[in-house]
């Protein structure tokens, strides 16, 4: 293999003419940057153009480079160091593995530095980053983490609400300590903290605008809708999802078996890349938050922290990206609520999402991109100008669509019922956002209510008296007190 191959099979490479004895920092460096980051390959006998020179004594420069690591990389990494021979020249290639006791620093100047890769140089880790190292190489997680707080300190109304919905199951105090989001002291974690109403941690916020245009700047206004969540990340995925399906449209088309709906971003496509923005963020990164970005043509997530093993998405096979999750403790919790797959499958199924609808077209396929510090996902609008009779239907996908037919009749039959009924738009409102929820099979009650709406006990207890007096809701067993379902008629 010659050493132009080499350098184009490595993702991370770095470059000498010569051995520096009297400068080791000069590479040092690298060797550091490269055992924190995903490993790497430092080459002897490059020059900056590329150019390949060769060594003068590569045995020799070998045995010091082996000796200069041990005395100025704490700890040593693991490496592979060998002498590359090409057209009567010597070159010596160092491989770097990524390391398991981060943070590797170079020692010397009389101060230890550890390095981290940016692009094509290495250079000297923040506060934030050396923090993910050491959690690294503890092989910790920051969810997992105790945080100031215990359980009687916070209220986690939201998250009992929403897991008694999703599993039909109360959550009970044990299940804090067995879901990791507590310790047999009461004392939560940063995973349990994030997840009760009013999170005392700043970063659990959530950024939504709806812009004008294209762009962040139009130049006639900036933004149509503007809105920044705060509270628990149950609260911020119901919030966040909330605001695209109400800056977003869904167009309808008939077909021979009725109507098909086309949304210009499929829902579940949307609703996965803002469950995996939120739970797989860094939040050791505080300065920054989630945000949700609507153009006229796409909508951007951006979540921060790049992949947690330091990989850049965008040279990686989405459809064969191993689950490795930054916040085990959330990831989990979200999975038994059925927010999330336990086998990381995100990529594959915001993809699946698009190929399946009726407007998909190849040129709109979902874009991921990553730096070491940031996350992007680009889904891209399906009726962006394209009148709605050119856009073409897939006939392999019309049965796809076709199987929502039913849910969406029942919907609108709803609709028609609930708009025959003598009662004010409020109630009227409140009624068709509890069908949304629960439909004909979930289970609510007062508790519920007062959750969605912010309503106080007596309103809610109205308005489920209003609704059993309209024969929309009947009592039901076997649930705990006071609940009921939607009847259908």
């Amino acid at each position: 293999m010659k050493i132009a191959d080499f350098i184009g099979e490595v993702t991370e490479y770095d470059k000498k003419e010569r051995l520096e004895e009297r400068k080791p920092k000069s590479w040092l460096k690298s060797v550091s940057a490269f055992a924190n980051g995903v490993g790497g390959a430092l080459i002897f006998g490059v020059a900056d153009d590329d150019t390949p020179v060769g060594l003068a004594n590569a045995r020799a420069d070998s045995e010091k480079i082996s000796e200069t690591i041990k005395a100025r990389i704490d700890p040593v990494p693991e490496v592979i160091l060998s002498i590359h021979a090409e057209e009567s020249k010597q070159f010596i290639v160092l491989q770097i593995k990524r390391g398991n006791e981060t943070r590797y620093y170079y020692v010397g100047d009389g101060s230890m530095t550890a390095y981290i890769r940016i692009g094509n140089e290495s250079v000297p880790a923040n506060a934030a980053v050396l923090r993910r190292l050491v959690l690294h190489g503890s092989g910790k997680h920051y969810d997992a983490l105790p945080s100031r707080y215990k359980i009687e300190d916070l209220a986690f109304t939201k998250l009992r609400s929403v897991y008694r919905m999703r599993t039909g199951k109360e959550l009970e105090e044990s299940d804090f300590i067995s879901f990791g989001l507590a310790n047999e002291d009461g004392v939560l974690t940063n995973g349990g903290a994030l997840l009760s109403d009013d999170p005392p941690l700043r970063h659990s916020r959530l950024f939504c605008t709806r812009w004008f245009g294209l762009d962040k700047a139009s130049g006639i206004m900036d933004a149509i809708d503007d809105k920044e969540f705060e509270g628990s990340l149950v609260s911020l995925l119901q919030d966040g999802d909330a605001f695209v399906k109400t800056n977003t449209k869904k167009r309808w088309k008939k077909t021979g078996h009725g109507r098909v709906e086309m949304p210009e971003y499929p829902e579940q496509a949307v609703f996965e890349s803002i469950v995996n923005a939120l739970i797989h963020r860094d939040y050791l990164e505080t300065g920054s938050e989630v945000h949700i970005d609507i153009f006229d043509d796409r909508l951007e997530i951006y979540s921060p922290g790049g992949m947690y093993d330091g990989s850049l998405v965008q040279e990686l096979d989405t459809n064969m990206v191993p689950s490795r999750r930054r916040n085990p403790v959330i990831a989990d919790v979200f999975s038994r609520m059925h927010y999330m797959e336990r086998r990381g499958s995100g990529f594959r199924k915001i993809k699946a999402d698009y190929h399946n609808a009726v407007n998909f077209r190849p040129e709109l396929e979902p874009k991921f991109s990553s730096t070491p510090t940031s996350f992007f996902v680009t889904l891209y609008n399906l009726n962006y100008n394209v009148p709605i009779a050119a856009i073409p239907i897939k006939v392999g996908n019309v049965a796809v669509e076709n199987s929502k037919v039913a849910v969406d009749e029942e919907k609108v039959a709803f609709e028609r019922r609930l708009s025959s009924i003598t009662a004010n738009a409020p109630t009227k409102n409140k009624t068709m956002l509890l069908f949304d929820v629960y439909g004909y099979d979930g289970v609510f009650g007062r508790a519920e209510i007062m959750q969605m709406f912010g309503m106080a006990s007596s309103s809610a207890g109205k308005l489920l008296i209003k609704l059993k007096e309209l024969y929309f809701i009947e009592p039901v067993s076997g649930h705990g007190k006071g609940k009921y379902r939607f009847v259908a008629k």
